[in-house]
């Protein structure tokens, strides 16, 4: 009777500590409409506003080979700026999510370009990659770009 529950015991755990594996396509499918509405607004609102709207309090971006922390600093970073005309879009080509679904990540080709104070345009392209983190809320904001 021992070895029988010994057995039921050691089976019950087995099946407890490996769950299946979580289908992460409804995570997945949060954070790519949380791309398309960051671009949406980039392109609607501006730069500015999107990335402010989409940031998490704690955010760092990397620009210019620095990294800008916070929401404040990166509100400061873009007030600073005197480019017009700023155009960016984007599109991810791959996203993945952590099994918890808290964080995720995403990367993809991007278009840039704006006009300088001499009114010269300036362009570029090139991979962006930003890193998601779930709200408390349910919602995505980036906490890296």
């Amino acid at each position: 009777m021992i070895r029988k529950l010994t057995l039921l015991s050691f089976l019950t755990f087995l099946y407890c500590s490996n769950p299946e594996p979580m289908d992460k396509s409804v995570w997945i499918e949060e954070i790519h409409q949380a791309e398309r509405a960051f671009n949406d607004m980039a392109a609607e609102q501006g730069v500015q506003a999107a990335f402010l709207a989409f940031a998490a309090d704690s955010a760092a971006i990397n620009r210019n080979n620095s990294i800008i922390r916070g929401k404040a600093a990166i509100r400061e970073y873009f007030e600073q700026q005197t480019l017009r005309d700023v155009r960016l879009s984007w599109e991810p080509e791959f996203i993945e999510v952590s099994d918890d679904g808290s964080m995720g990540y995403t990367y993809g080709p991007y278009n840039f370009s704006a006009r300088d104070t001499s009114g010269r345009i300036m362009e570029s392209t090139g991979i962006f990659h930003t890193v998601w983190k779930r709200q408390q809320n349910g919602g995505w904001k980036y906490v890296y770009d």
